[in-house]
């Protein structure tokens, strides 16, 4: 009587350990594919935002880089930005965004740059520059750009 109280107290033992085995299991494998979700998720990356100047929306490329994604975390963004040159709409951020500029000799008409690290350029005329700055991205189909944005400060809302 003993002996079988004894089995089968250890086979109810070995199922519990089997049991805490594969639960132990699973959560390590629900841990796994929760971590991969969410580390997914926070690498994907926004490569479009829609910018918004004089009732006329254009869609803009962004570069995958630090200003880029700290920029979208910004958004929505509604700001004036100044007149400068005849050639570019700009703002300066109250704070900083990450930067990495480097000389880009010529600029073309929509690309979207940060001097420094704290101004948002816009650009809608292309020309040859000895400025250094961060790419941020590109206005898409920016042929009618210079004509949107006229020669004065704009309003401009910036969105994902």
């Amino acid at each position: 009587m003993k002996k079988t109280i004894l089995i089968l107290f250890l086979i109810l033992c070995l199922n519990l350990l089997c049991g805490c085995v594969n639960n132990t299991t699973n959560i390590k494998d629900s841990n796994i594919n929760n971590t991969t979700k969410e580390n997914k998720e926070m690498n994907e990356f926004v490569s479009k935002i829609n910018i918004t100047m004089n009732n006329k929306t254009f869609t803009a490329t962004l570069e995958d880089n630090e200003t880029s994604r700290e920029l979208i975390s910004r958004l929505p963004l509604n700001i004036i930005m100044n007149e400068l040159n005849d050639n570019e709409k700009y703002y300066y951020f109250d704070n900083s965004l990450p930067s990495n500029s480097k000389k880009v000799d010529k600029i073309n008409n929509g690309d979207i740059m940060l001097y420094g690290t704290d101004c948002l350029v816009i650009f809608y005329d292309t020309f040859n520059t000895n400025y250094s700055y961060t790419k941020i991205g590109k206005i898409d189909n920016s042929e009618d750009l210079k004509e949107v944005v006229g020669t004065n400060d704009i309003e401009v809302y910036i969105s994902k």
